[in-house]
């Protein structure tokens, strides 16, 4: 994989992890400050940045598994593959 395209997705899936988890604080610490009050719509909140939680950390995963090796000596632009 070529290095430039695995640090943007490392970086995206560090982002939207952060980004759930700040919302999950968010909804489970500040309810108040959510605009739409209806159980459902919290709920949905809820349920919506825990799946973004779980995307985000099996990206991580998949690209700490798969793509995360040191680059051939020979090819600093592609990391295993």
């Amino acid at each position: 994989m070529n290095v430039e395209v695995y640090k943007f997705l490392k970086a995206e899936a560090e982002a939207d992890k952060a980004k759930a988890l700040a919302s999950i604080k968010l909804l489970t610490g500040h309810p108040a400050g959510i605009g739409d009050h209806s159980t459902k719509d919290y709920w949905d909140n809820c349920n919506e940045a825990l799946k973004l939680l779980a995307s985000s950390e099996e990206r991580l995963e998949i690209l700490e598994k798969y793509f995360n090796t040191a680059p051939p000596a020979d090819n600093k632009e592609q990391i295993n593959g």
